[in-house]
């Protein structure tokens, strides 16, 4: 069993809550934050084993106390998950409006830097740690009228390589996950948001982004919790720095 010391932002539900879960079964010791009511309501009742706290990853100085009381109750960090991010507005660029663009970063971006800046002295400190990003295959093609997620998620992948360089050296070591389309909530809610746009069927959309995959089928969140568990554990003690695609192989990516 594991007895890793484990922190992961937005993690009540969705992939989040799968990583969790992942860990969780594994042994270690979880903390997690979320911002919905509902979905810590049910963390909190499916999860005991685990720390769940209430923060608005949007706001900076909460993101920073809570880090700070989490990484005091576990005494020290083996694995940070950066999984927080919101899929932005559906809209062409001259449409985004300043505060989405502004809220798109913050979440998506600023959290991760946030997170890391607090358990990189702890983990250079001893030796040992793992940092998992959460980026997306958005992040590695870009994303029409999705701006401001690509954008996040393009910057993603370089903080993460960024920190592997810095972090090398005291054998921590940062990666990042790419999730193809994710199947959920979220993914449903970003079709009909675009067909509504295009004027089009919600199944053209979804047959869109599946044509582009080699494996002609979504993502399950578990499956983005495995290689966070592959990433975490002695097995891959020697990558670091990379971008990992979990999308069945994508071809061409979706418009």
């Amino acid at each position: 069993m594991s007895t890793q010391r484990v922190i992961i932002t937005a993690a009540a539900a969705g992939i989040g809550r799968a990583i969790a879960e992942a860990f969780i079964a594994q042994g270690a010791r979880v903390h997690l934050c979320d911002v919905n009511d509902a979905a810590l309501a049910d963390a909190r009742a499916a999860l005991p084993t685990a720390v769940v706290s209430k923060v608005d990853l949007a706001d900076g100085e909460a993101v920073d106390r809570w880090m700070q009381a989490a990484l005091a109750d576990l005494g020290g960090i083996d694995v940070l998950v950066n999984n927080a991010g919101i899929k932005g507005p559906t809209a062409f660029v001259e449409d985004v409006t300043p505060e989405e663009w502004r809220e798109s970063l913050a979440i998506g971006l600023d959290t991760q830097y946030l997170c890391a800046r607090r358990v990189a002295p702890l983990m250079k400190a001893q030796g040992s740690g793992s940092i998992i990003n959460m980026s997306s295959m958005a992040g590695v093609y870009g994303y029409g009228m999705r701006t401001p997620y690509a954008a996040v998620k393009w910057a993603v992948i370089g903080l993460t390589k960024s920190l592997a360089i810095e972090l090398g050296p005291h054998n921590v070591r940062c990666n990042a996950i790419c999730p193809g389309s994710v199947a959920g909530a979220r993914m449903n809610s970003v079709i009909e948001n675009e067909a509504a746009m295009r004027g089009v069927d919600t199944a053209l959309v979804k047959t869109e982004y599946l044509s582009g995959q080699s494996i002609k089928r979504f993502v399950e969140a578990d499956e983005i919790a495995d290689m966070c568990l592959f990433l975490a554990s002695p097995a891959s003690k020697m990558v670091t720095g990379q971008a990992i695609g979990v999308d069945g192989h994508t071809e061409a990516f979706h418009l």
